[in-house]
């Protein structure tokens, strides 16, 4: 490849530097983004910023910033830096009057910096970030067509935009480096698109096609591969923070593996991104909502849920909401937001009831934080969703189209309803914490302010072991006017009491009070209850064929049991909750009523949207939306480069790292928007395509010198595997890859003892068959004791969301692949792949093995060395047989077997194996 004369690329910069000095060209006037805003983070927010503003000065807005001060002045006064206290203070002849009054003094640059730049009118910038994205003109070098033109280097867009940046750094070490070989460039895409290593079969096929198109034809068929949602939904399970527990003490198995099934689908179907969002930020508010848009607000109901005795279940249905803020911001938008809930955010323009309005959007759901998980979604054994199935259609038939979904859904939700932790006034009575509210005999308990007007029936759901057991309702007070008077039932575990209403035009205190005349002993409990609901009419068709029969069926399918998986659904009108401020953050403190809004520094809040969840998901995938898109291609840049063009993927505000291609990042987004309509897959075909992404990864010493972390993409990405493609990797290798796609978590094989069970029932039971061998997607998470190799290997324990995976180093890692119990499986079958498929001597098997691994032969200095370890460990074995049975596991055994798998186990871990190159 020839290159453009240095001279010539030398007398350009020279040209740029010297039009600098003369102030010819670009607009001198300083920059508020980029050299303003970095010296008031770091030597002044921490004095005058959201969290304290001493002396009553604050730079984090403008109009604060030019505000009184405690002094009875302005600090700052535009256009004069000499009159300006500001300036003043930062040098100041006096130690003890100089501001910062911690940390180093500002250098004379930096005062100079801020002394311009008040004279100039003290203005402040947009951040970066918070810039609607905008269209790029491609780069167009006056050589770039004369350079490139007999070489297959710089065949796109992106190559053009990269190939700028490493001209701008001005050295001979960053340039573009060649393609990678084929099956490393195979091994690479295969992983990043599929997340699987390729098969003896593709790289077979690959390395012998010599057409043209060779490397596109690859690249459409990972697209289109199963696989490439079960890696992709991988990446979004650490945002979504998806377990399949519920977190806390008890830690309790959850039920909501079919949100994971779903993320993988969305992604297969290349569901555009706006949609994806939209779905799982309200699926339940979609009209023509389907059962596939309530499972995918499976997204926010992954927040942790608190079984513990003795909580308040009010406090953590709070903190869950607080935490689909956090997550809702970091996950799509890249923004530490939640600094906001305690005060303004100190470096970036979002103010501390704002934080609350937007809370407002997500507080209004009508799941609780209690033991079934409610709200929910049921799903039927075969026999009662026929019953379910006939109820539907008897009901599409006799009523309209809006109560017949009303009366299924409700069959499949239960919602909306007032759970017994939301009643006061008990005597002899107790509320068991997540469980039911408990009452003795002649126990009562209120329901302040009943949503009755207009509802004509009222559910009561109770569990009853004593029969005979009576309940009075009356309004105002216990002795207060009659509803009604019912016995309860005991022929079920859990029951339905239908109590009729009479008109009501406003709310009523509703009092309940239970008793039972033949029980003797006043303490014992006679009534668990469990929630109230209300109905603004009876069971629809009335008079119709089958009503009897459908309004058995509907009482009884109400009752039944069934797998439930935790939704999100809106509260109705008269189940609004109100959204406060919290004073300092604290859920002990409410103060100010808000109602739901957007942060006013950003784009506004689309016209006629409903101010829901709904609403706000168009908020979000707005075109205007200046974070949305460049979060989302940042991210997808990430999983395949290692690094983000914003290397900090969870804050793109004024604390996190400014854009290495901040053009090519807008170019890219506004693309994904406009062009590709918020498809994902073609955005990656794009990148994949580039010749930035088929560079080789080996690095000479000088581009490590210049550019250690390769941000300026002179050589290919080289980055570690992930734990859970560590494992899928070895079990594709060794044969033992099972295809399955979908369903309940499975368990592998995991040591013993790992799961220390305190009040909860579940246990680890190890899988059978090929539900042992699945992709690692698929295996339970728990929590509190995250899968030990996914963990060691930096995987999310899902506490919370994760939009970036820190890549640690440590000896524990090779300790697992080394001595992990599944590992040691993979190598025996690796190993057995290895003895059918390499020949007969030693070289051969270890040659087919890395061929497998990596689709190159084995290098001859590592060949030496693994033929080497073959002998010494076969030395030993024969040695001492009873080893090798014990290595391999069956009495059979040879010394040849098993020290052929040990040699196997060493492979997988040679750092070819466990890396991307």
């Amino acid at each position: 490849m020839k290159w453009p004369n240095n001279k010539v690329l030398l007398s350009v910069s020279a040209l740029v530097f010297v039009g600098a000095w003369l102030g010819i060209g670009p607009d001198n006037h300083v920059d508020f983004n980029t050299e303003v805003k970095p010296i008031l983070n770091k030597k002044c927010m921490a004095c005058h910023g959201g969290v304290k503003k001493a002396g009553g000065f604050s730079l984090l807005f403008r109009e604060e910033a030019l505000a009184k001060t405690k002094s009875g002045k302005p600090a700052i006064i535009p256009g004069d830096a000499d009159g300006s206290a500001f300036i003043q203070v930062l040098t100041h002849s006096d130690p003890e009057k100089r501001m910062p009054k911690k940390g180093d003094p500002l250098t004379d640059e930096e005062v100079d910096i801020l002394r311009d730049w008040v004279d100039e009118g003290a203005e402040w910038g947009t951040h970066w970030a918070y810039s609607p994205v905008q269209k790029q003109s491609v780069p167009q070098p006056s050589w770039w067509d004369k350079l490139f033109q007999k070489t297959p280097w710089g065949n796109s867009d992106i190559d053009r935009f990269v190939f700028e940046k490493q001209q701008e750094q001005n050295s001979d070490a960053l340039r573009p480096s060649p393609e990678a070989d084929r099956a490393t460039l195979l091994r690479r895409v295969t992983l990043d698109l599929t997340g699987l290593a390729p098969t003896a079969a593709q790289y077979d096929k690959f390395l012998n096609d010599k057409s043209p198109k060779a490397y596109e034809t690859v690249v459409d068929s990972l697209l289109a591969s199963p696989a490439f949602g079960e890696r992709w939904a991988g990446m979004w399970l650490d945002l979504a923070r998806y377990a399949d527990s519920r977190g806390y003490e008890k830690d309790d198995a959850r039920n909501i593996w079919r949100y994971r099934d779903w993320v993988i689908k969305a992604f297969n179907e290349n569901k555009p991104y706006d949609k994806f969002i939209t779905e799982q930020l309200a699926g339940d508010l979609l009209p023509n909502r389907t059962e596939n848009d309530l499972i995918a607000t499976g997204f926010h109901r992954n927040t942790m849920n608190n079984d513990e005795g003795g909580t308040d279940n009010e406090e953590f249905r709070t903190s869950e909401v607080l935490d689909r803020v956090s997550t809702t911001w970091e996950a799509l938008q890249g923004t530490t937001f939640s600094c906001v809930q305690c005060h303004s955010h100190p470096y970036d323009p979002f103010r501390h009831e704002e934080y609350y309005k937007f809370m407002a959007f997500l507080n209004n759901t009508s799941d609780q934080d209690v033991s079934d998980e409610a709200s929910f979604l049921r799903f039927f054994e075969e026999k009662d969703q026929k019953k379910l199935d006939e109820l539907t259609e008897w009901l599409k038939k006799n009523t309209t189209p809006q109560k017949a979904e009303q009366h299924t859904h409700y069959v499949r939700t239960l919602e909306p309803r007032i759970y017994f932790h939301l009643f006061d006034q008990y005597k002899n009575g107790t509320l068991e914490p997540t469980a039911a509210a408990m009452l003795q005999n002649n126990g009562s308990l209120r329901l302040k302010q009943a949503p009755v007007r207009g509802k004509q029936k009222m559910l009561l759901y109770y569990r009853s072991r004593q029969p005979a057991t009576v309940v009075r309702i009356s309004t105002d007070s216990l002795n207060g006017p009659l509803v009604a008077t019912t016995k309860l039932d005991t022929s079920r575990s859990f029951q339905i009491a239908y109590i009729d209403l009479p008109p009501f035009s406003t709310r009523k205190d509703l009092h309940f009070s239970f008793t039972n005349a033949k029980v003797k002993d006043q303490k014992d409990d006679i009534v668990a209850l469990m929630w109230v609901a209300f109905w603004a009419e009876d069971f629809p068709g009335k008079g119709t064929t089958g009503y009897e029969e459908q309004y058995a069926n509907f009482q009884k399918l109400l009752v039944t049991s069934a797998e439930a998986m935790p939704i999100m659904q809106e509260n109705p009108p008269e189940y609004a909750r109100t959204t406060r401020v919290f004073e300092r953050g604290s859920f002990l403190s409410p103060a100010a009523t808000v109602a739901p809004d957007v942060p006013k520094s950003l784009h506004a809040f689309p016209k006629n949207a409903p101010r829901n969840r709904l609403g706000l998901s168009q908020w979000l995938t707005s075109k205007q939306n200046p974070l949305t898109a460049r979060v989302a291609v940042n991210r997808f840049w990430e999983q395949l480069f290692g690094t983000g063009l914003v290397e900090t993927l969870e804050d793109f505000g004024s604390q996190g790292f400014t854009p290495t291609h901040a053009k090519l990042l807008d170019y890219l987004s506004y693309k994904f928007m406009h062009d590709y309509h918020w498809q994902m897959k073609p955005l990656l075909k794009e990148i994949v395509l580039s010749a930035t992404y088929r560079q080789d990864s080996r690095a000479t010493d000088a581009q490590i010198a210049q550019d250690p972390t390769n941000r300026w993409l002179a050589r290919g990405p080289r980055v570690r595997l992930t734990g859970e493609q560590i494992r899928d990797q070895a079990l594709i290798v060794s044969g033992l890859l099972s295809n399955k796609m979908y369903g309940k978590p499975v368990m592998p094989y995991q040591p013993q003892g790992v799961w220390q069970v305190v009040y909860s029932g579940i246990s680890w039971k190890r899988s059978e068959g090929e539900d042992a061998y699945r992709r690692a997607i698929y295996t339970f998470i728990r929590r509190s004791s995250p899968y030990p190799s996914m963990l060691t290997f930096d995987g999310s324990n899902r506490d919370v969301c994760l939009a970036r995976r820190i890549r640690t180093n440590t000896p524990l890692q090779a300790l697992v692949t080394l001595n992990d119990s599944a590992f040691v499986e993979m190598s025996i079958k690796f190993a057995e792949r290895m003895e059918k498929e390499g020949g007969k001597s030693v070289p051969s098997k270890l040659q087919r093995g890395y061929w497998l691994m990596t689709g190159r032969a084995l290098p001859p200095a590592k060949q030496k060395v693994l033929v080497n370890l073959y002998a010494e460990a076969l030395r030993r074995f024969e040695k001492e047989r009873g080893k090798a049975v014990r290595w391999i596991g069956r009495e059979t055994a040879t010394p040849n077997d098993a020290a052929l798998a040990f040699v196997a186990n060493t492979m997988l871990n040679m750092d070819e194996f466990i890396s991307k190159q």
